[in-house]
């Protein structure tokens, strides 16, 4: 996991602010798709460079520099389909983010690093990291945003395409963030709302999805919602949507979240 230098980085206040704006968006390593035939025809952009990557990069950026923290899943670490650019660091430096962390899920070293990404304007107090059980390649990053009870927990996650596997996910997820009243679960998690894992995770956690019924997948033609920003019912959500942001085959989903002051305080 990888951090924005100290010498880069401000002093952060103690407090987060009451309201902020979270992103969950697949950007498909840059890759935009409009239709399912170019899963095909043009598959060799995940595994080559190309220029149209870095003119999506910097269209994406301009869209991210308007949120607080942003998760990213399908991101690369620095190979060579990326023109070796650590995509994380690239959009943190380009979107203005002082802090950028990326967690390593599948290195096929010179040919590919998978990766989760996540920019922030505020510095999280604790930061772990855990692959996740089931298929291989999925990670999960946690978050702190203080020590206390109270304090934010947020997680930034990309799970299985197999239901099996993406159980037992939600489960060692829920594990780690059980017992804590001010949740945010953020991610491409595969699966919607109405899929029983979900239900339960949702239900076992006393968690809420604002956005249920506004599809994310394809872009071109939503009619999935696999990507996700679940709150704790504690937390106040102003409002969700998904933007109409078609530069992935996934489409962004936003939220402004309002938090209690027992959850501001950081330092």
């Amino acid at each position: 996991m990888t951090a924005s230098p100290d010498k880069d980085v401000p002093t952060h206040h103690s407090t987060l602010p009451r309201r902020f704006h979270l992103l969950s968006y697949n950007i498909q390593v840059g890759v935009d798709t409009c239709r399912y035939r170019e899963y095909v025809t043009k598959g060799w952009k995940h595994v080559l460079p190309h220029r149209e990557r870095m003119l999506n990069l910097n269209r994406m950026s301009a869209m991210l520099s308007q949120f607080d923290m942003v998760g990213l899943q399908e991101v690369d670490a620095g190979s060579l389909r990326s023109g070796f650019v650590d995509i994380t660091e690239y959009l943190a430096h380009r979107a203005g983010f002082p802090h950028w962390y990326r967690q390593i899920n599948r290195n096929i070293g010179v040919i590919a690093r998978h990766s989760n990404g996540f920019l922030s304007r505020f510095r999280p107090s604790k930061i772990t990291e855990h692959k996740l059980p089931g298929s291989p390649g999925r990670g999960a990053m946690l978050f702190e945003f203080g020590t206390h009870d109270e304090a934010l927990l947020l997680c930034s996650a990309h799970l299985a395409l197999g239901r099996r596997a993406r159980a037992k996910q939600l489960m060692f997820l829920g594990e780690l963030l059980k017992n804590r009243p001010h949740v945010v679960l953020m991610g491409d998690l595969n699966a919607g709302c109405e899929a029983p894992e979900m239900r339960n995770f949702i239900q076992a956690y006393d968690m809420s999805e604002p956005a249920c019924t506004q599809p994310t997948f394809p872009s071109w033609r939503p009619v999935r919602k696999i990507d996700h920003i679940l709150v704790s019912r504690k937390l106040q959500v102003i409002n969700s949507k998904v933007l109409d942001y078609p530069l992935s085959d996934h489409l962004p989903i936003s939220m402004e979240l309002e938090l209690p002051d027992s959850a501001r305080h950081v330092a």
